[in-house]
Formats: structure tokens, C-alpha cells, sequence
């Protein structure tokens, strides 16, 4: 942690700017070895504008420099960015010339590693920048920048603070039972205790939503040959992924593509038509299809308006999942169903784009049971974060057992070793 360590900060490519990042204790040094300006004379948080030189002192790029010196950095130690000129080579050349002055290159995730070594930002926040980088839609990037401003952390801190209360009457009592201490009452204590398990319990129970924003969701379309699932992921995409022709059985195969509905990322899975074959290769699809049925958050079932449903439809209609199915008449353009069904279908037809809209919002309805995570709600993301509520919320619901049975000595060890271990966010 002594070194002083350098690192490319922006995406790799061709660019307009790239920016070069340093920080550690030689930080000032080392860029003073290269600028064509005394660098240790520049106040903290001002740019400069100069030269990178080579150890000859010929120019390897015009630049512009921001210093920040400790604490007030991102890593909390003194810290340069150098903005060059955004070509792969010349960005590579500025850095190789910062690393034979002095400084070595950055492990990854070493500058955020710093930062939480020397109490900028905790645990929790570092674990949101990746997730803040990785985002891919409105929600998870809201989910991300609310760790990162700390609302996780504050909300942890709450329940540790009033654990630490509790565990310290509890502590009283055990220490001092012949001083008939009244602190508060033993109801009061367990209502407090329920209250806070409670909200905890809650902040649990919001993973699931935040594993729906950070990972995506995987759709799958499934049904007989020749119902219209190509044509539906083609309208879906808004393009002509899958071929599509009046032959029965033409996917063979799983094809996937990444979809953005509903604010959400989706992995979009065509699947070949179910039915009886003893061709081997359409065999083999409609194994991978099931499979594919099986693994999915959500089904999209296709049904053809244009003929009456089979016997063999209306069997797999009664193992369908109702949980995470949608069940689909594709084909209204040329007849409208009569058919009952113990689904609530939607009418579309993929080759006009009718009933798109519908199948998007019932899409939404079905994720979304609640609701979607409002942008200043606290989601919880990481399943290290999950694991450690749960641990917590069972050592309060023991601690609330115990106290009830009158056990109040072994009631505190649960309570002190919760507060002290099983929390460990930060």
C-alpha cells in the first residue's frame, strides 16, 4: 500500500481524451519527473495545462493535469489525473513513461481497494461501483448510486445502533441482577426487537427485485411448430433475427439475443416447436427447448388463433408454471379464438405488431407483482449482503425466543455476537 500505482481509468479504444490516474505517496514526485511544469507548487484541485516528456525531454503528448492532494481524493492520498490525447497508442505511451518514473501499475480494483482502506468510502460502497459500471437500465443504475451514496450502509448502522442498546440493557441485567435495574420494560424490549427484525425482514425480502436489476431476467418463447415463435421474437427485437417460414419445425435450435422491455435487460430464447419426433436433431432442440422452459423467469406460451388448440397443447398448458407464465393467441389477423382457457391469454399478432403493448404490460405486471423499486428505495443487490441479513434476522428471532422462555444470560451472547460478527457490511 506504499507504492505509488498508475492505471489507464478510461475504456480501452480510440477516443477523444483518455485519462491516465496516479496515486500514492509519490504521487507528486513522479509526475514531476515527466510535466513539463513543477508540479509540487500546484494547489490541491487545480488543472494545469503542459507537456508529458520523455527521460530526453522530448514531448510525448500535450495534456492537461488535475491534482488532488490527501485526504481530499478519491483513494484519500495524493492523487493525479493526466488527460491526454485519446489514441490507444499515445495513451499507452504517456503511461509507460509515468511507470519508468516511478510508479507501478495498478491491480484491478486497487485505487477502489485504497479508497476503502483509508475510510472514503466502506464496503458496501465499493461493492456498488462495479455494479454502478455494469448497469444496464434505469433501475439497477438507481439501485447502484443508492449504495454508493451510503443509503445501505445508513440503513445497517440503524440496526446495529439499536441492537447495540438492547445488548447493553440485556448486559445490565446479567452484570447487575441485584440492582434491580429498570431500564425498560421486558415488553418493551421484545416490541423494539420485533419492530427492528421486522425491518430487516423487509430489506431481506427485497433481493429478489434487486437480483432482477443487476442480472436480468431470461424469456423464453415456447409452443408447438409453426405458432408464430420466430416471428414473435423478430417483433419483440425489432428485427429479423430468426428465419421464419410456413415449414413446421424450421428452429432446430436455441437462439438468443439480448432484449431491453419493461426498463429491464432480458435474455430473449427462441426454443424449437414441442411435439413427438424421432428425427434426432429436432429431438435434441426440443430437449434443450424444455430444458430452456425449465431454467427461464418467464414464459411466454404460444398458441396459433388460426386453428382450434390440440389435446396436446391443452396437456402442456396444464404443467405450465402459472407463476411465470404468460400464455399468448398469436395469429388474430386471421381468426379470433373461442377457445376457454385457464390462463388470461393475450391476443396479438406478431406479423401486423398487433397486442405488442399488451404483452409488454402484462410482461411488466407479472415481474413487477409490488410494484418496481422506487428511485429512493433500498434494494439489496449482493447475495454476501443477503446471507448476512438472514444470519442477523435469525439471531434476533433466537434472541426473542429466549427472552420469552426467560434464558437472558445466553440471550445476550446471541445478541453481542450478532452486533459484533454477523452484520459485517462494512
Amino acid at each position: 500500500m506504499n507504492d505509488t500505482i498508475a492505471a489507464i481509468a478510461t475504456a480501452p479504444g480510440d477516443a477523444a481524451i483518455s485519462i491516465i490516474r496516479i496515486s500514492g505517496s509519490q504521487t507528486i514526485e513522479v509526475t514531476n519527473r515527466i510535466f513539463s511544469s513543477d508540479v509540487s507548487s500546484f494547489a490541491s484541485h487545480t488543472a494545469h495545462y503542459g507537456k508529458i516528456l520523455s527521460a530526453d525531454g522530448e514531448v510525448i503528448d500535450t495534456v492537461l493535469l488535475l491534482i488532488m492532494r490527501n485526504p481530499r481524493s478519491y483513494t484519500g492520498e495524493d492523487s493525479v489525473e493526466i488527460f491526454c490525447h485519446g489514441g490507444s497508442i499515445i495513451t499507452k505511451k504517456v503511461l509507460e513513461r509515468v511507470l519508468q518514473a516511478g510508479a507501478r501499475m495498478a491491480q484491478p480494483g486497487e485505487f477502489s481497494l485504497r479508497a476503502f482502506l483509508n475510510g472514503k468510502i466502506d464496503l458496501a460502497q465499493a461493492e456498488a461501483i462495479q455494479e454502478l459500471i455494469g448497469a444496464q437500465n434505469e433501475l439497477a443504475l438507481n439501485a447502484a448510486e443508492m449504495q454508493l451514496e451510503g443509503a445501505l450502509s445508513k440503513e445497517i448502522s440503524s440496526f446495529q445502533n439499536k441492537l447495540t442498546d438492547i445488548a447493553a440493557i440485556l448486559e445490565a441485567w446479567v452484570d447487575f441482577p441485584e440492582e434491580d435495574l429498570a431500564f425498560a420494560p421486558m415488553d418493551e424490549i421484545l416490541l423494539d426487537l420485533d419492530s427492528l427484525t421486522q425491518k430487516m425482514d423487509k430489506l431481506h425480502q427485497t433481493f429478489q427485485e434487486g437480483k432482477i436489476l443487476k442480472e436480468g431476467l431470461t424469456l423464453c418463447l415456447a409452443g408447438l411448430p409453426n405458432v408464430g415463435k420466430s416471428s414473435l421474437m423478430n417483433a419483440l427485437l425489432g428485427k429479423d433475427r430468426a428465419i421464419v417460414t410456413e415449414i413446421a419445425g424450421t428452429t432446430r435450435d436455441l437462439l438468443e439475443e439480448d432484449l431491453y422491455l419493461a426498463g429491464l435487460h432480458f435474455r430473449l430464447i427462441d426454443t424449437a416447436g414441442l411435439r413427438d419426433t424421432s428425427e434426432i436433431v429436432e429431438k435434441e432442440g426440443i430437449r434443450r427447448s424444455k430444458l430452456a422452459m425449465e431454467k427461464a423467469d418467464l414464459i411466454l406460451f404460444l398458441l396459433d388463433a388460426s386453428r382450434e388448440i390440440s389435446a396436446e397443447e391443452k396437456e402442456l398448458l396444464s404443467h405450465l408454471p402459472k407463476e411465470k407464465s404468460l400464455v399468448i393467441w398469436n395469429k388474430v389477423d386471421i381468426r379470433s379464438p373461442k377457445e376457454k382457457l385457464s390462463f388470461e391469454p393475450i391476443l396479438l399478432s406478431a406479423k401486423e405488431r398487433t397486442g405488442l403493448d399488451d404483452l409488454k404490460a402484462r410482461i411488466h405486471t407479472l415481474i413487477w407483482k409490488k410494484g418496481p423499486p422506487s428511485k429512493g428505495e433500498i434494494v439489496l443487490t449482493q447475495a454476501r449482503h443477503k446471507e448476512a441479513l438472514q444470519s442477523a434476522i435469525q439471531f434476533c428471532k433466537n434472541v426473542d425466543v429466549g427472552l420469552k422462555s426467560g434464558g437472558l444470560m445466553l440471550i445476550n451472547q446471541f445478541l453481542q455476537s450478532f452486533v459484533d460478527d454477523k452484520i459485517a457490511f462494512f
